[in-house]
């Protein structure tokens, strides 16, 4: 296995200081034994290629408070899932709050964030397995996930017109649950970030506007970013789609790393030309089009095209997956991606020495 870079790297990557080489994070976006008679030839790759990261996860709440999960109460719901709930997948065909009413009752039960389990193991794990890495605790559903996986999609857009008054309490009920949860990682472990998910684009422009951006999330996002800072924690989103309109919000706030700058949603030369040098670029590679249906030199084409584009002599890029990287993707693709981010991530790093 070729050697991963030193957590300090990863900072001056971030903190555009001039790494030795563009940091590679694929791994967590593969996942060997999703491809069956492949896995083996997947896990090689794997295996071969750096890791730059390493990730542990605080312990999230259950959605449903059924009678035998393991933490009883600790779920964001206070009842257990309704008979044939799960037999519908769309987004809105079974709402867990179709009652705007109901919340109240609802926040009262709120799961509580000091529980001791919530890093139970972690630190042994990172111990033994971060190995001089750069280190982070990340979950996923921040704000508008979680908010929609609640409520119902439409709902919650609507909501912000029709109930900002429970849209204000249920997001400051996420805020202080999310806040502690970065503050005790930041004093039960010694970590480099935080990272959470937050889908709030589609591929054509934001879930919402600007200014709904920012009357709710804007200052809820600064508390978690703060959280984070104050104890010497980078702060990480990924978030699909166009988000364009927001950038320059995310980096007055102060985000250090955002992704993946979706392919085909926003203009990377003019996000890297416009942001570039104000915040790091988690660069995703394209996994609707060019990864699962191009060739291998397509692959590596767009590796090269991203580094080209992102990162700059003082750094700002890592290299990842736009998102999972699922197993009707080539194998040889795959190898593409993992080296051709290597190698050139190495070639381009050097002409800046």
């Amino acid at each position: 296995m070729r050697e991963p870079l030193p957590a300090e790297e990863v900072r001056k990557a971030i903190e555009h200081r001039g790494p030795s080489r563009v940091p590679m994070m694929i791994h967590q976006w593969t996942y060997a034994g999703a491809f069956d008679d492949r896995a083996d030839e997947v896990q090689a790759i794997l295996d071969e290629y750096p890791n730059d990261i390493y990730s542990t996860g605080p312990r999230m709440p259950d959605f449903w408070d059924e009678p035998d999960n393991e933490i009883p109460g600790y779920a964001w719901l206070n009842t257990p899932q309704p008979a044939g709930h799960d037999e519908v997948h769309a987004h809105d065909a079974n709402i867990a709050i179709p009652d705007i009413g109901m919340l109240d009752d609802i926040l009262d039960a709120w799961p509580d964030p000091n529980i001791p389990q919530m890093y139970e193991g972690c630190a042994d794990g990172l111990a033994t397995g971060a190995n001089g890495r750069y280190t982070t605790a990340g979950w996923a559903f921040c704000f508008y996930e979680r908010m929609w996986s609640l409520r119902g999609m439409e709902n919650i857009l609507c909501d912000f017109y029709e109930h900002p008054k429970e849209m204000h309490k249920l997001m400051d009920a996420l805020c202080d649950f999310h806040e502690t949860v970065i503050r005790r990682a930041g004093k039960e472990l010694n970590l480099d970030a935080i990272n959470t998910t937050d889908d709030i684009g589609m591929q054509t422009g934001p879930m919402f506007s600007p200014k709904i951006f920012k009357e709710f999330f804007k200052p809820r996002y600064k508390r978690l970013i703060d959280a984070a800072h104050d104890h010497n924690m980078h702060f990480w989103l990924h978030t699909c789609g166009d988000v364009t309109l927001f950038m320059d919000d995310f980096i007055e706030i102060g985000l250090d790393v955002i992704h993946p700058i979706q392919k085909y949603t926003m203009n990377e030369p003019d996000v890297a030309a416009k942001y570039g040098g104000r915040i790091a670029i988690w660069a995703g590679m394209d996994v609707q089009q060019i990864l699962p249906w191009g060739t291998p030199e397509d692959v590596r084409k767009e590796v090269r095209f991203m580094i080209d584009t992102y990162d700059r002599p003082d750094g700002g890029c890592m290299i990842t997956a736009g998102n999972g990287i699922t197993p009707d993707n080539p194998v040889e693709n795959l190898r593409a991606f993992f080296d051709e981010t290597y190698h050139y991530g190495l070639t381009h790093r050097r002409q800046f020495a």
